[in-house]
């Protein structure tokens, strides 16, 4: 390229934009991952899998917030109707623009689902002029202005998004003494008045059809913010005022959604500002109830093959509890784990439906066998079995297809008892004190998944409060664990709720044997009238005897005999279907364990990765040529790398001018210089230049900084390496 110009000048030609090569999510999955024959159907067994999961999700946080929803929606119909029957001015003030203050908590990434669910129901049934806006988009009041007119009108609005502060301040007074001259009246609500009577008179026009009868004439304008904790006061406040002069033509509404107070408003506003709004509060769901429901409804189900083990499932809820309580994080962390397992385990090929499974079973090759042979789960089966089962199981290829046949079902039958009776046992413990198996179903998931909760002490201190109970207290517990096994399709399941149904009508007929024991209590309290009667020693000695060994010899209560054997029945129902996940044969199919990849990808550390980048280039780059030992940095690694290197050996205080040679020094070394040479280890204006790239670098990355207390040192910010 040239050009021609009578003056010296600066010319930019912007070069041809390439074309990227796009790859989806499938050639990603197939290439690089273990078991590359049977990738495509894992990859469609994972795709079928999470469409499942991402629909029930769905519809269960569409049910959660249905009706925090629902009560905005009432309220946004009761402020249109009251407006549309001229009754507004015994509802409030003419100037008062109805407000809803939506509490949402702290979880800011779930918001965004909420306000869409909103956004959706507003515009079926309430009002198809909706329009949300976030603070990151809304610097100044002409922003915020802009954008609410371009979502209302669904059209550009022109404006200077550049003006100052100063020209906002004047608009807001200019539009607050009502006066007839406007700056800039293409941006601003005169216009929004305009085009709205203008709606108005279209849907109201005789002969007209409208589109659903169900809508009012004259819907409401509603202006939903997104995060109202991080709007500028100033805007919000000048952005309120001009709405106010204007609610007599439009009927405006806002919804404020907020992550941590209500008195969030009366902070970023005055009394003045405040006053023109008509508040009402309106309170979400919990995230952490919205976390236990998801995990109740999602993972503690027998309806999806995939499983987390413990110290997966530790990792997302600590994430979630410790950094962001966001239930859509969670959910994007249970993905995460569905993908490595379908990526990384060729035998999650079998992690599907029952039907499904069983016939792949039948298309395993002899190397997807020999992976089952050297599972660890498989190994523990092996060494427990006889010799000649031994030698089966290890050689022969069709025996050992008909035994993964037959133990995919044992493993389906596992997960249905296993749920049901976790469900029971959460009910019998998490009323008790101090709830030693904890009060979330979650913590007693974790207990089961890690160990067999039979054999720990939690438990043994459940099982001596519930021999504790009260008659009436007992039969509340019992009879929510028949209403749990009631729909249960297992076998086994149903044999329980059988007897647990005796049980508690024995429990009814108990009493009848309230008299009896009554008559109990009255003869062993006649000894003791009968001891004022005995005056001889010897009598009064045999009589103390005679008392002591009667209550020694006490026999239980019906109640108490009852009360134990429906015990011993919950106890023997746990040890045999509460057993861990990891005593199952083949569990490696159907559970992902490896909790560090989860956390290396959700929790990510960049400090850590920074310096392992910058000590170990090889383990980013995968150039061979930067293999080295370790502690050292090959001479071809970037300059970032080695001059990183080289300030690790460097003290508190690095001499530029020191560093700059030796940088040079190992630069030339790479460069394949004779190091005899007189010009080896010469600083030129190329490696000058590199070497203050790298620096630079290092100091933007927060390595070093300068210092004053030298001109020519820089101060070293960090000490060691990775």
């Amino acid at each position: 390229m040239s050009t021609s110009s009578v003056s010296t000048g600066c010319f930019v030609f912007k070069p041809k934009a390439k074309k990227k090569k796009s790859h989806s999510l499938d050639y990603y999955f197939t290439h690089g991952c273990e078991g590359a024959e049977t990738s495509d159907k894992r990859f469609r067994i994972f795709h079928d899998l999470w469409d499942k999961i991402k629909t029930e999700t769905e519809i269960l946080q569409d049910e959660l917030n249905r009706r925090t929803l629902d009560s905005l929606l009432d309220f946004t119909r009761k402020c249109s109707a009251t407006r549309k029957h001229n009754d507004w001015a015994s509802q409030m003030r003419a100037s008062e623009i109805p407000t809803a203050a939506l509490m949402l908590g702290v979880n800011m990434p779930d918001h965004d689902m909420t306000f869409q669910s909103l956004t959706e129901l507003l515009q079926q049934s309430v009002t198809p002029h909706v329009a949300s806006v976030q603070a990151k988009e809304c610097a100044g009041l002409k922003h915020l202005m802009k954008r609410v007119l371009e979502r209302l009108m669904d059209t550009e609005v022109a404006g200077d998004g550049d003006d100052d502060e100063e020209e906002e301040e004047e608009e807001v007074a200019l539009q607050q003494s009502n006066t007839s001259t406007h700056r800039n009246v293409h941006c601003s609500l005169r216009v929004l008045c305009e085009w709205y009577k203008t709606q108005t008179k279209k849907s109201s026009t005789p002969g007209k059809k409208r589109s659903s009868p169900s809508k009012d004439q004259h819907p409401p304008l509603v202006i939903i913010f997104k995060d109202l904790e991080a709007f500028k006061h100033k805007v919000l406040q000048g952005f309120i005022l001009i709405c106010s002069r204007y609610i007599a033509h439009l009927p405006l509404m806002f919804i404020f959604g907020i992550a941590t107070s209500p008195s969030t408003i009366q902070h970023m506003l005055p009394h003045s500002v405040s006053s023109l709004l008509c508040i009402e509060l309106f309170q979400s769901l919990s995230c952490t109830q919205h976390l236990a429901t998801v995990i109740d409804k999602l993972i503690l189900t027998p309806k999806f093959p995939f499983k987390l083990t413990g110290k997966v499932m530790q990792v997302l809820i600590s994430i979630f509890l410790y950094h962001d309580f966001s239930v859509r994080n969670f959910i994007k962390g249970v993905q995460l784990a569905l993908l490595e397992h379908f990526h990384s385990q060729p035998l999650s090929v079998l992690c599907c439906k029952k039907k499904e499974a069983l016939q792949n079973v039948a298309h395993l090759s002899h190397e997807d066998l020999e992976m089952i042979r050297q599972l660890p789960s498989f190994t523990r089966h092996v060494n427990k079995q006889e010799s000649q089962e031994e030698v089966e199981l290890l050689k022969d290829d069709g025996y050992l297809k008909e035994f993964c046949h037959n133990q995919i079902k044992v493993l389906y039958k596992y997960h249905k008892n296993y749920y049901s009776m976790l469900r029971c046992l959460h009910a019998l413990t998490s009323s008790l004190p101090r709830y030693p198996l904890g009060k979330q179903i979650r913590e007693l998931h974790l207990i089961c998944l890690e160990k067999s909760v039979w054999e720990t002490e939690d438990y043994q201190s459940a099982m001596k409060l519930l021999k504790m109970l009260a008659k009436d207290e007992l039969i509340t517990l019992l009879q929510r664990c028949v209403e749990i096994l009631q729909p249960c399709s297992s076998k086994k399941m149903k044999i329980a709720f059988m007897e647990l149904e005796e049980m508690l009508g024995k429990f009814k007929l108990l009493d009848k044997y309230t008299e009896l024991v009554q008559c109990d209590k009255e003869s062993l309290a006649a000894p003791v009238k009968n001891l004022k009667k005995m005056t001889q020693l010897y009598q009064l000695q045999k009589s103390l005897l005679e008392m002591n060994t009667s209550r020694r010899s006490k026999k239980q209560s019906p109640f108490e005999n009852l009360r134990s054997e429906a015990l011993e029945f919950i106890d023997s129902l746990v040890k045999s279907h509460l057993s861990p996940p990891e005593s199952q044969t083949l569990n490696e199919v159907y559970y992902y364990s490896s909790s560090s990849t989860v956390r290396r990808h959700l929790n990510a550390t960049p400090r850590t990765s920074i310096q392992t980048a910058l000590s170990s280039p090889y383990y980013y780059l995968l150039n061979d040529s930067l293999k080295t030992e370790e502690g050292s940095v090959s001479n071809a690694a970037p300059d970032i790398c080695i001059a990183y290197k080289l300030h690790l050996e460097c003290g508190r205080i690095i001499n530029l001018y020191d560093w700059m040679q030796a940088y040079s020094t190992v630069v030339s070394a790479a460069e394949g210089n004779n190091p005899d040479s007189e010009d080896f280890g010469k600083v030129d204006d190329i490696k000058h230049a590199r070497f203050i790239r790298a620096v630079s670098e290092l100091e933007f990355l927060g390595f070093i900084k300068s210092t004053k207390q030298k001109t020519d040192h820089v101060a070293r910010l960090t000490w060691g390496g990775c």
